[in-house]
């Protein structure tokens, strides 16, 4: 609230004059010139503290504005992270499941629980189905059915042996096939004794491409608690 200074003085100033002839007034006393300078002097301090006020007033409402600003920013800043670290996590997962993907390998004999048995001879070819499985990482292989089926595109290497005792009427034979073609065999024959014949092959196989081992038609295999007709294979490389 501003008061005007000239208005102070001509308020006091006919506060003091009497009404009566001008030719009685007296000389003001020395005091009332030192009161009016005074309060002259006590309003302009007063306009320039209500001044200095509007002034703090305007800084505390920007300083307000600033604040709330800041605020906004902060949870933008807090949401934009949350979204961030959420396709972060989903990277994340989608890294680790493709490493599991490409985590593949399996290794099984031919019979399991410590059985022996000879296995054919038969008029065509017939999968093998390796039962004992001793590794099965990425489950890729189906000790049910005795075929591996691929779950990615890329380098597979394959191994697998064939024995029974030899008879000299009988060999000893058993193919893998990729899908349906044959691809290599391992195979032998003798007249009596042991044997055993072993292959591996290194095949690029499609997602859903499946591996397996036959049986060669009027051969024989045998197995027990050695474990000696085996089927394994892992991934190399994705492709």
């Amino acid at each position: 609230m501003e008061i005007s200074v000239s208005f102070m003085l001509l308020l006091l100033l006919g506060a003091i004059v009497p009404s009566e002839n001008v030719e009685s007034q007296q000389p003001f006393p020395q005091d009332i010139y030192t009161a009016l300078k005074e309060m002259t002097a006590s309003l302009v301090q007063l306009k320039a503290d209500i001044t200095l006020l509007q002034r703090e007033t305007q800084g505390q409402a920007q300083l307000k504005t600033e604040v709330k600003k800041l605020k906004q920013e902060q949870l933008e800043t807090v949401s934009d992270f949350s979204e961030q670290a959420a396709q972060l996590n989903t990277i994340v997962d989608k890294l680790n499941q493709q490493q599991k993907v490409e985590q593949v390998a399996f290794s099984a004999s031919l019979l399991a629980g410590g059985k022996s048995a000879t296995i054919g001879p038969f008029s065509t070819y017939t999968t093998l189905i390796f039962k004992h499985v001793v590794t099965n990482i990425g489950n890729a292989y189906n000790p049910t059915t005795g075929v591996f089926t691929a779950p990615l595109r890329g380098a597979y290497n394959f191994e697998w042996t064939i024995g029974t005792n030899g008879d000299g009427s009988h060999p000893s034979g058993a193919s893998l096939f990729k899908n349906s073609e044959n691809v290599f065999i391992a195979y032998e024959q003798q007249a009596s004794g042991f044997m055993s014949a072993s292959k591996g092959v290194t095949l690029l196989l499609e997602v859903g491409d499946v591996v397996s081992v036959r049986l060669w038609s009027g051969t024989l295999a045998f197995d027990n608690a050695n474990h000696h007709t085996t089927f394994s294979g892992h991934l190399l490389f994705p492709m």
